[in-house]
């Protein structure tokens, strides 16, 4: 749960954060739609390692904060591609596909690389800045607003699941059972939600006292776009073709 908290951080103290969101999300998704229409050799690994290169040096995120927001989702990808990979009935009972291998890591490797550059977005943007910008599009001010809520539940939600955890080690001092251990934690669960729920209730109250009615007024951040942003999007997008080509 700390990792939403990390992840929050790491993008409001990002460097990228001065950058135009709309630069962002064009790199992203620039990236996102090159690893789509790439094979698997060369063009998804280029587009990880970029992805990864920039997230690890420009962006300046620390190594085992990225470590702990991108492996989930490899995992996930790496669990998910292993009924590809393999043939169930026949004989013998299970064996690898024909072609099965091949497949599952062309699809691992779209999938981590498409992660990868996903990931660019979350880790140097907060969300606040991402509903601003989507309100410049014209975006419905319902759903902006629907997702700054759930947005700030999220860490409503967090805190008050670190303070019972933290309150339950200091409690019990290291020293029970596993099922005393399962039985605490059944009720964490519990009061977590009724905490919650709490909290969620005084939040929306605080909103009415505030005269909140249809429109939730918020401070955004302005941010121009860099001359050399678009052509240095476009040498990487083209470098990593470039190459597709010449393997292909």
């Amino acid at each position: 749960m700390a990792q939403v908290v990390a992840v929050d951080d790491a993008a409001w103290t990002s460097p990228w954060r001065e950058h135009a969101v709309g630069a962002k999300v064009f790199l992203s998704f620039s990236l996102i739609l090159t690893a789509l229409l790439s094979p698997a050799w060369p063009g998804c690994v280029l587009v990880a390692a970029a992805a990864l290169g920039l997230i690890l040096g420009s962006a300046r995120i620390r190594p085992g904060l990225a470590a702990l927001v991108v492996l989930p989702p490899i995992a996930f990808i790496a669990v998910g591609v292993l009924p590809i990979a393999v043939r169930v009935g026949g004989s013998p009972w299970l064996a690898v596909a024909p072609d099965g291998g091949a497949h599952a890591i062309s699809v691992a490797a779209h999938g981590i690389a498409g992660s990868l550059a996903l990931l660019l977005l979350p880790l140097t943007t907060p969300m606040i800045d991402l509903v601003g910008w989507l309100r410049r599009w014209r975006i419905p001010a319902a759903i902006g607003e629907i997702a700054e809520l759930m947005y700030r539940l999220v860490f409503v939600f967090v805190s008050t699941a670190v303070a019972i955890q933290a309150a339950q080690a200091a409690r019990l001092g290291g020293a029970a059972s596993f099922r005393r251990r399962l039985h605490l934690a059944a009720d964490a669960i519990g009061t977590v939600m009724v905490r919650t729920w709490n909290h969620s209730t005084c939040l929306q109250r605080g909103l009415e006292l505030r005269g909140y009615e249809d429109r939730l007024p918020t401070l955004t951040r302005t941010a121009t776009w860099r001359a050399w942003w678009l052509p240095a999007c476009a040498v990487l997008v083209g470098l990593i073709t470039v190459a597709n080509v010449a393997v292909a």
